[in-house]
């Protein structure tokens, strides 16, 4: 039986995870965080592909992608929640199920930070859990993929 994958893509300087703003984000580094992805998804049976970019048409283009290749998405987009209708569009465009993870709780945040554009396009939102939260926002699209198979 082939592990069904799951596209992991986190957007701007997420690469700096460890350095920025630790009190926030904490002192794990970006390398960490995907060795938590790898050891989830091989507990729960699925692949993953964990990637990180700076760039908002890199991301997009990477959402784009999935569509028949992937069989869900867990996107932390990061600043671009924020700003980018385009990034929410290929996410509805791809017709897979997605969840949003964030470090923080966008939702104690600046006011600028409590709006995602790409919460339209999830089934779901995890915020506020740290790392953790990339641990259950994995459990949960394996759950959605297994139920939809």
């Amino acid at each position: 039986m082939v592990e069904p994958l799951i596209a992991v893509l986190n957007g701007p300087n997420l690469n700096l995870l460890g350095l920025r703003e630790p009190e926030i984000y904490g002192i794990q580094t970006l390398d960490d965080l995907e060795s938590l992805c790898a050891e989830t998804a091989e507990r729960l049976g699925i692949a993953i592909d964990f990637r990180q970019t700076n760039g908002e048409g890199e991301l997009i283009s990477w959402v784009q992608e999935c569509r028949g290749r992937a069989a869900g998405i867990v996107i932390n987009p990061a600043g671009y929640s924020h700003t980018s209708i385009a990034l929410m569009d290929a996410l509805y465009a791809v017709d897979l199920p997605i969840i949003e993870v964030h470090l923080s709780n966008i939702f104690t945040r600046e006011t600028f930070r409590q709006l995602s554009y790409v919460s339209m396009a999830a089934r779901g939102v995890i915020s506020g859990l740290g790392f953790f939260g990339y641990r259950v926002a994995l459990e949960a699209i394996a759950d959605i993929v297994e139920q939809e198979a």
